[in-house]
Formats: C-alpha cells, sequence, structure tokens
C-alpha cells in the first residue's frame, strides 16, 4: 500500500526540509503577547501552520511523500482517507504533480472540507462513519485500482515532511523550553518530536488530545494501539480510533506526557485566538492552547512556550 512504516530520523526530516523548500511556506512563529487575558505567566508563542497552503501542515507530509514517490506511481494517481487536512495536503500534491488525487472522507467531516477538496480538483468520496471506516475503503480501492496510497500518519516520509515544523520551531524560538502540540493519528506528534529531542533533548515536548478521542493517551497506557470503542469529538482532524505502532513507539519514547481537553474547552481557547489575534482556527488547532488556558499544562512563570497552531477554520468559533 505503499506505506512505509519505519521510524522517523532526524536525517530524512532534514532531507524533506530541503525536498519541500518552494513547495510550501516557511510559516511564522510570533510572540502571542500583548495580550488581554494572557494563559499563564509563561512567555507564550504561537508556530502558526494555520497559514500553510491549503490551510495546514499537512501540506508538508504530502508534499514530501509525493516528491519521494517513482514516476511510475505518481502517473497512476494518489488516494488516501481524511479527516479534512491530510485530504487537501494530497489534494494539493496531486496538483502540483497534475495527477489524479481521490480523497474518502468520513461523514463527520464538515461539507465546507469537501468543497475545498474538489476546489483543489479532487476526487472526494463520503463514506464511513469516522476516519477508520474512510481507510478500509480507501485502501482497498487503492489495490483495486492501482492507485498509490498515502496514509495520514504511518508513513516516515509523511512524518519527516510533518517533522520539517520542528526544525522551523526550533530555529525560529531556539530557546523554547516547552512545546505543545496536538496529536490526532500521530504523524505531526512523531515528526516534530524526533526533531526536537535529537536536536534539543532538554526541551519538554507535550501533546494534546481531545478527551473524546484519547487515541495516543490509551495506547500508551495499553503498551500497544488499541481501538477506542467510540469517538465523541468535533476535533475530526484529531479523531482516529487507533494509532498505528510505528507512531506509538515514536511519541512513547520522545513525549514528556500527554493532556486531555474538552471540545468546550477548545471552543473557548479559539474564541481566545480570535479575541486576542485575529485568528481563525479548526477546533482542532485550538487544542494546544485550551491544555494552558485549562492549566491542564502549567508551566513556571518566565519559562518559553511554543504552541503550534495547526490549521485553520471557523468550526472552532461556532458552538456545536
Amino acid at each position: 500500500m505503499n506505506e512505509i512504516a519505519t521510524p522517523v530520523t532526524l536525517a530524512e526530516i532534514e532531507a524533506a526540509a530541503a525536498r519541500i523548500a518552494g513547495r510550501v511556506r516557511r510559516t511564522p512563529v510570533i510572540e502571542a503577547a500583548p495580550l488581554k487575558d494572557a494563559p499563564g505567566e509563561a512567555r507564550l508563542r504561537l508556530k502558526l501552520e494555520n497559514l500553510q497552503v491549503t490551510g495546514s501542515f499537512k501540506a508538508r507530509g504530502a508534499t514530501n511523500t509525493l516528491l519521494s514517490l517513482g514516476d511510475e506511481e505518481v502517473r497512476r494517481g494518489i488516494i488516501t482517507a481524511s479527516g479534512g487536512n491530510h485530504g487537501l495536503a494530497v489534494a494539493y500534491a496531486g496538483w502540483q504533480a497534475g495527477t489524479r488525487a481521490v480523497i474518502y472522507l468520513s461523514e463527520n467531516v464538515p461539507a465546507a472540507k469537501a468543497e475545498k477538496l474538489r476546489a483543489w480538483g479532487a476526487e472526494v468520496r463520503v463514506e464511513g462513519r469516522v476516519w477508520d471506516d474512510s481507510n478500509r475503503l480507501a485502501q482497498g480501492v487503492a489495490a483495486d485500482e492501482g492507485l498509490t496510497y498515502i496514509h495520514p500518519f504511518a508513513d516516515s516520509r509523511v512524518m519527516a515532511g510533518q517533522g520539517t515544523v520542528g526544525l522551523e520551531m526550533l530555529e525560529q524560538a531556539p530557546d523554547s523550553d516547552l512545546f505543545l502540540v496536538a496529536i490526532g493519528g500521530g504523524g505531526l506528534m512523531s515528526g516534530i518530536a524526533t526533531a526536537i529531542k535529537s536536536l534539543k533533548p532538554e526541551a519538554r515536548v507535550v501533546g494534546v488530545e481531545p478527551v473524546g478521542a484519547p487515541t495516543l493517551s490509551r495506547a500508551i497506557e495499553a503498551g500497544e494501539p488499541i481501538a477506542l470503542d467510540s469517538i465523541s469529538t468535533d476535533a475530526v482532524t484529531l479523531a482516529p480510533k487507533q494509532t498505528a505502532a510505528v507512531n506509538l513507539e515514536i511519541i512513547g519514547r520522545h513525549v514528556d506526557e500527554i493532556v486531555l481537553v474538552d471540545d468546550a474547552e477548545m471552543r473557548a481557547a479559539a474564541r481566545w485566538l480570535w479575541f486576542e489575534l485575529g485568528l481563525a482556527v479548526e477546533l482542532s488547532a485550538a487544542a494546544a492552547i485550551a491544555a494552558l488556558q485549562t492549566g491542564r499544562v502549567a508551566p513556571p512563570a518566565g519559562a518559553k512556550v511554543t504552541a503550534l497552531i495547526c490549521g485553520a477554520g471557523t468550526d472552532g468559533l461556532v458552538s456545536s
């Protein structure tokens, strides 16, 4: 299925950075201050991947994977299943290459994501109740139609692309003590944590998951990937039922802590980002700020914190 489910390395992340340069944006890190209502007494910086092409960090991993494929693999067309953002990134990769891109979405993905996918020229198929269902269908179609399947998190090429976010955060905010990153399937965190712990092992890396989809938390407790019985969060880009063994291994080794926030807390954080900084972000992208606002992560006064704002959107600004 064209997955490369091996742990990602710093060398692969650095190679990805060179490979995708000029095809994705080097997004800014900004100081959050001055603020009316600061979430704690730490110095807070924000890495704005909501300004990335297609609206999220996912463009990095999909572009790196596309550029790592052989000509025949690209010619046959590419396929994936997504909660929205990875699909947009694969659609963007297909648009860059001028090849067919097929995206499976689950029924819980907002319609606006499907419209944006079609605007990038992708074929959109909405099937399956949650991502895991759609993913099984996409893998079957990939085999039947000879399409090149791109996994959203269990692929070292994808993880390497996402890890370039970590390289940039270290370059742009090298004195950071703590990095906060939302976790879905674990591809983003796998790449970022590998980059940061390889170059600055003393830094703390903390992941944030939804209460309604504690995928990695439960896997770490069990010592193996386990399927959640159900998903109960509107943050669908953070909501696979099950991670992969490769992501669990990397996150278990490199991530210092994982905390949970609920949807109401993420919505409050999204409204804070809009009020304080004029940032319209999807619900998932507010997870890191929610962890600070609720005190689930409470860095000491004067600590230097860099939080990833992982995706643009408006669902974080509306009530469920």
